[in-house]
């Protein structure tokens, strides 16, 4: 996008934001009379958003949060999509496939405005925050709603170098919180309900007599030299938990610490559950790099876990917190079954 359209989008949405539209870009979403329900108003990571209109051009800035909208079914209301580390969720295939992917990885703040969004949203601050995107203020000041997952404010401090640390446990309700907030905002709360519902009864079904607290696991996202692995208490503390497993970096409280080889070894789990991923900014991104590693290694081949190999490979959405975290804990409880480490 050219720098003169760049300055005729902002003034137009600065000037529309001024005469009280409120709601993004569209000039046909500011005069529309409301819809039933309409405005709605949430707290969300410390602001009061307010939406005057279901958005039809949103902008959703990571994957996590662009499966939640598509499993609304939102397909047709997302104007663009970044930020992707995994294929997108069996099942939403066709309708992902009708949605602009805008960037692999971030989007520049302009290519997001190039698209006139009346709403954005994303999982991660690191996104939608400073150093990331652009910050919400900067949305705001073009009457753009935009809207964090709860999962990475609540209970967390992102202000540190990282992925931040958990103050608080994650749990599932940070989740369901989110999917009923932006049903919510699409004007769509039954669809969010019966996502919950649906979410909640795979869980259950996965657990179902599952005993695992005699097994510990590691959590590996992704590089080889500077591995960086789950601490306690994000979204594989919630598979962990919703297992009754325990994991061996449960001493620490950052996201994604930067651990050793050598600590990981003298911890040395029962279970590697390993990260899929298909994007490449780091090494070892594929499970098949990372087995590849683990196995030929001098430091990490000797462990139990390797010589025995007890891998369980998740996407990488699958370990953050999304709604594919209900995907982990199903294919961790299947593992530990087919290992023989659940009783």
């Amino acid at each position: 996008m050219t720098v003169r359209r760049t300055s005729v989008l902002i003034t137009g949405l600065a000037l529309l934001a001024a005469c009280g539209g409120g709601g993004g870009a569209s000039d046909g979403a500011a005069r529309t009379p409301s819809a039933a329900g309409f405005p709605v108003t949430l707290e969300n990571c410390g602001r009061t958003v307010t939406v005057d209109q279901p958005p039809r051009r949103a902008v959703s800035l990571d994957q996590g949060s662009t499966e939640i909208l598509l499993s609304l079914g939102l397909a047709d209301r997302i104007a663009g999509t970044a930020t992707w580390t995994d294929p997108v969720m069996k099942g939403l295939e066709k309708d992902e496939a009708a949605v602009d992917r805008i960037a692999e990885n971030r989007p520049s703040y302009e290519r997001v405005l190039d698209e006139e969004p009346d709403f954005v949203t994303a999982s991660f601050e690191s996104t939608l925050g400073k150093g990331g995107v652009a910050s919400r203020a900067q949305f705001d000041e073009l009457g753009v709603p935009s809207y964090l997952s709860p999962a990475d404010c609540s209970g967390k401090d992102n202000s540190g170098g990282g992925d931040g640390a958990r103050t608080e446990p994650l749990t599932m309700d940070a989740v369901y919180g989110e999917v009923r907030d932006l049903a919510a905002v699409f004007g769509v709360p039954e669809r969010g309900e019966k996502l919950v519902a649906d979410l909640r009864a795979r869980i259950a079904k996965a657990t179902a007599g599952i005993k695992a607290s005699d097994t510990t696991l590691l959590y590996w996202f992704a590089n080889a030299e500077a591995p960086y692995m789950a601490g306690c208490c994000g979204a594989p503390g919630v598979i962990t938990g919703e297992l009754g497993a325990r994991n061996v970096l449960h001493d620490t409280h950052e996201e994604w610490p930067q651990v050793s080889w050598e600590t990981v070894a003298d911890r040395n789990p029962d279970v590697l559950v390993i990260g899929d991923l298909t994007r490449r900014s780091q090494t070892a991104e594929s499970a098949a790099k990372k087995i590849e590693f683990l196995e030929n290694d001098p430091v990490t081949r000797t462990m139990d876990a390797v010589r025995h190999k007890r891998y369980v490979l998740l996407s990488g959405q699958a370990m953050n917190p999304t709604i594919r975290t209900v995907e982990g804990v199903e294919r961790v409880a299947a593992g530990l079954r087919s290992f023989g480490l659940a009783r």
